[in-house]
């Protein structure tokens, strides 16, 4: 983020002596946090404690990681709304409780719902993506605080200390985790880093901590989850300081974590339909994040509002369904809280019956968060929870034994209406 910030009391010039209170107050300790090893974004905190200073370290050891390939290839259906049936969300925080539901090298796509605080904690893999699915709270954050709501993106950079604090009822959120930082796309900038007039959102729909977050303690535990020998190259750390760190008097820089809500992405559309590139939102390390939003649909007088057959060759692609009617998937069982993959190498579009229904629509109602990989993704143990085994057969309209699909429009069993993709 190429956006400059400037939060709390910093000295008038970088790496000089800053004492809180004025010359005879205490030194404060100043922490760079930055990117690509001192050549790209970064912030500069000013901490009253020794941010290094730990005192113990752990293993932590972390939810299961392991994945199981798409093998035999095929298009998945995988309903995360029936994944935690029979748990009570209060019991369960947003970090801890989170489940594998896809992942490769680049990113981890994971399910939570939870009503607890949970543990301060930091990923020293990548940037976090956290799409807030329904309800609310804040995040606090070395940087400040972040006050969430449903619809809301919760962009938290790499190595950034934080905890997640639901507001009174659970909180559903569809975790994306690179191992890579994740920005805006390139071609929403300018060359120095402003959005630019064609750009779906702007600076001004972005949304950081305000103000300093000034906790006293010691002896904090913070769960790091880093690089390792584990499955999936990660492995999980207890580590002790021995202040707590949120002290930090102020920071400024270009580095910090913010909110973006989906609601405030300005669809782009044409007379014939659009390619999902117009619908990105964010680029990582070998994927990308799209939405789909309500918006107006093709209006050249013979257009076909759903997508045609595509087969995007070198991506997996994986859409999430939060809410609306999605036209293209009728009658393939997709339901709201839904997980779609269609992999590479393999054709995917409507449902043959909605093409026909989808002339003359002028608005869809849909809203789903995409993302396309570069490499295959595979199912984690969320996933394989909760396949549904009907999908594959869909647009034939048969099963596997070659009789007829029971696939239907709400066939999730989650009571929500039934809505279908338009990917």
């Amino acid at each position: 983020m190429a956006h400059y910030r400037q939060v709390g009391s910093i000295p008038p010039k970088r790496h000089t002596q800053f004492r809180a209170g004025g010359d005879g107050g205490a030194l404060q300790y100043e922490e760079l946090m930055g990117e690509e090893g001192f050549s790209s974004d970064s912030a500069l905190l000013y901490h009253r404690g020794v941010p290094s200073a730990i005192v113990d370290s752990q293993v932590w050891e972390l939810p299961e990681q392991r994945t199981e390939p798409n093998h035999p290839l095929k298009p998945r259906h995988l309903r995360l709304h029936t994944l935690f049936s029979g748990q009570e969300p209060a019991e369960l925080d947003p970090v801890q409780g989170r489940r594998l539901v896809l992942a490769n090298a680049d990113v981890r796509i994971s399910y939570v719902v939870a009503g607890q605080p949970s543990p301060y904690y930091r990923n020293a893999t990548g940037d976090e993506c956290v799409f807030v699915e329904s309800g609310s709270g804040t995040v606090e954050t070395v940087f400040g605080v972040l006050a969430f709501r449903p619809g809301d993106y919760v962009l938290v950079p790499r190595a950034t200390t934080h905890r997640w604090l639901p507001d009174g009822g659970p909180v559903r959120a569809y975790v994306i985790e690179a191992n890579s930082h994740i920005t805006p796309p390139k071609r929403y900038l300018s060359r120095y880093g402003q959005f630019l007039e064609h750009a779906p959102y702007c600076e001004r729909d972005l949304h950081s901590p305000e103000e300093p977050l000034l906790a006293e303690g010691t002896d904090i535990e913070v769960l790091v989850k880093h690089r390792g020998n584990g499955p999936g190259g990660i492995v999980g750390s207890r580590v002790t300081h021995a202040t707590h760190p949120f002290d930090v008097l102020g920071w400024d820089g270009c580095l910090y974590p913010y909110t973006f809500n989906v609601e405030d992405f300005e669809p782009i559309t044409g007379r014939v339909h659009q390619p999902p590139p117009v619908h990105q939102v964010f680029e990582a390390g070998n994927f990308v994040v799209c939405n789909f939003v309500p918006r107006k649909v093709d209006y050249h007088p013979l257009a076909v509002p759903v997508p045609y057959y595509h087969s995007n060759v070198d991506s997996d692609e994986v859409m999430f369904y939060v809410g609306g009617d999605y036209e293209a998937r009728k009658g393939s069982g997709i339901n709201i809280g839904s997980i779609s993959l269609h992999p590479g190498g393999h054709a995917h579009g409507p449902q043959p019956s909605a093409i026909e229904a989808s002339l003359g629509a002028e608005h869809f109602d849909e809203l789903a968060v995409m993302v396309d990989t570069f490499r295959p993704l595979e199912l984690g143990e969320g996933g394989l929870a909760v396949e549904d085994p009907a999908y594959a057969w869909s647009w034939a309209g048969r099963s596997l034994d070659g009789g007829t699909s029971t696939a239907t429009a709400d066939s999730s069993g989650d009571g929500g209406p039934a809505v279908y993709s338009n990917s």
